[in-house]
């Protein structure tokens, strides 16, 4: 891993690190496991490995993951029709593959609702009309997401989504990651700092179209109200809210041990079939919101493929069976079930870019160089 901690020490004296944790775990054991930097740029406390920062959509695919276990413990999966645990949902077809995958047309709202108001977001949704026909094509849908995981979890089991990940999920495999976090926790977390615009961002597609009003995607980035600007991020309440689309706060050695068991490497309440829903590819289109071609499992990310079956991008590596899911500003975690490899990355300095950038990608890039 040699290569890859020589990117990671890189970050610190070419591009602007401040504090960043990284994790890789291969079959089962931690090979690397790296902190530096500081929590903030008044320089008060040291950041380690222990440090926990938002992660943003890295969310997603633990949070994923406990509404397919809660669908589980019912005698339910991925192909139950939403309405069978839902009736209020706007459509009558969806399954909860659909929903996981970025289908349902349901990305922005028309109703003008708060974050961390869970009811007043879920009677937006069920009055939403969809903004396409179920099965034709997806759209990211990246603040939405978190309710609509989250009220199945709460029919099903009573309790909400962070509360079932911690107590079924994460407490029994000790993962220091939180979808909620309690006030026990909040001195250990990183202050987060805004990144700035390059100049590839600005002629990307997607970044006009988030920086213009009216569009779809500034729509979908809007939805539900709140938590736009870094600073709320930095709020404990942001933190303790429990937001399942980008609510999550954790450690890197966190992430990347969720990832081990997301690919069977070590034990895990992770069942055999919910590890194949968050990796088997449900939906490959041009993403209505994102603008560029995505792939999505049952809650993760894969790399896109061309017309050859070649990826067109690697932020999950050169396997074509490797998938996570980065978080706004630069985090990134990720499984690949093909080497036994799961890797994952936290920071407090953000950047722009809607995928990962180059403090994180190199990495990537190093990581599968040196596993050959």
């Amino acid at each position: 891993m040699g290569r890859v901690l020589e990117v990671f020490e890189s970050n610190f004296r070419e591009r602007g690190e401040l504090g960043a944790s990284i994790s890789i775990w291969w079959d089962g054991t931690e090979v690397l496991s790296e902190g530096h930097g500081w929590c903030e740029r008044e320089q008060q406390r040291p950041w380690t490995d222990q440090t926990l920062v938002p992660v943003y959509s890295a969310t997603k695919v633990p949070a994923a993951a406990t509404l397919l276990l809660a669908l589980s413990s019912r005698g339910l999966n991925e192909e139950t029709p939403v309405r069978e645990v839902w009736p209020s949902f706007p459509l009558a077809d969806a399954r909860f593959s659909h929903l996981l995958s970025h289908q349902c047309g349901l990305a922005a709202l028309d109703q003008r609702v708060d974050v961390f108001d869970h009811a007043a977001v879920v009677g937006a949704i069920e009055a939403q009309p969809p903004a396409w026909h179920l099965g034709d094509g997806h759209g990211y849908h990246p603040r939405v997401f978190g309710a609509l995981v989250d009220e199945p979890v709460r029919r099903l089991t009573g309790m909400t989504l962070g509360d079932y990940w911690r107590k079924m999920i994460a407490a029994p495999m000790g993962l220091d990651f939180w979808i909620g976090l309690p006030e026990t926790e909040w001195p250990r977390v990183a202050q987060l700092y805004p990144g700035k615009a390059g100049k590839d961002d600005l002629i990307d597609a997607f970044y006009k179209q988030l920086t213009t009003s009216g569009t779809y995607t500034r729509r979908a980035f809007s939805s539900p109200h709140g938590l736009h600007a870094i600073h709320e991020m930095n709020d404990p309440r942001a933190w303790a809210a429990g937001l399942p689309a980008l609510g999550g706060v954790g450690t890197a050695a966190a992430l990347a041990k969720f990832y081990q068991a997301a690919i069977g490497a070590i034990e895990s309440p992770l069942t055999p079939h919910l590890r194949q829903a968050l990796c088997t590819p449900v939906s490959a289109a041009a993403d209505r919101v994102l603008l560029r071609p995505t792939v999505f499992t049952c809650g993760a990310q894969m790399d896109p493929l061309d017309a050859n079956g070649r990826k067109i991008r690697q932020i999950y590596g050169n396997s074509k069976l490797a998938f996570g899911h980065p978080g706004a500003g630069g985090s990134h975690a990720m499984g690949d079930p093909a080497t036994g490899i799961s890797f994952a990355y936290t920071m407090n300095q953000m950047n722009l870019s809607v995928m990962p950038g180059v403090k994180c990608q190199e990495m990537i890039d190093a990581l599968f160089s040196e596993m050959g």
